[in-house]
């Protein structure tokens, strides 16, 4: 469960729209679907959910803005293993998730690979579909799972 104090310095210190593309509808379900992704294939569900709300906090625009999971990485880093709640591992785990989820690239790592594919299912609500080749798990494959994850992006909820 996200603390309520993340959550208040996240809406404090966010540049953007809160309710747009990049905002917390946006965060909720990449949570939703990293949450439900994790119970299938046993990523860390803390992390996952971390993810999902940090990974596009420090974006300066809802444009091109290729350094925005570096700035996650680094904020993560910052607000620390202890405030997050989570081990040292866990935070590098997290860091490297927010790091480099918008490069393309695909991470062996089950619960880094969790959030790249939880956050790449939400691609619908900026007009896309997700590239089943850019997807990590074999979860996130699931048919079923990919259409229900898609009608969540396009009807915003």
């Amino acid at each position: 469960m996200i603390q309520a104090s993340l959550l208040q310095l996240l809406k404090a210190q966010f540049r953007l729209d809160w309710q747009g593309i990049h905002g917390l509808p946006h965060w909720a379900r990449v949570r939703a679907n990293g949450l439900r992704l994790a119970r299938i294939n046993g990523a860390n569900a803390r992390v996952v959910e971390l993810f999902a709300f940090l990974h596009d906090s420090q974006r300066r625009n809802d444009d091109y803005d290729p350094l925005h999971g570096h700035r996650a990485g680094d904020f993560a880093r910052d607000l620390g293993a202890e405030y997050l709640g989570v081990s040292a591992g866990e935070l590098e785990t997290l860091i490297e998730a927010c790091r480099y989820h918008s490069d393309g690239l695909q991470s062996s790592d089950v619960t880094v690979g969790t959030c790249w594919d939880a956050d790449r299912l939400d691609l619908g609500r900026v007009g896309l579909l997700p590239d089943p080749e850019l997807l990590c798990t074999e979860a996130a494959l699931d048919p079923i799972l990919m259409q229900a994850a898609y009608y969540r992006s396009l009807h915003r909820f």
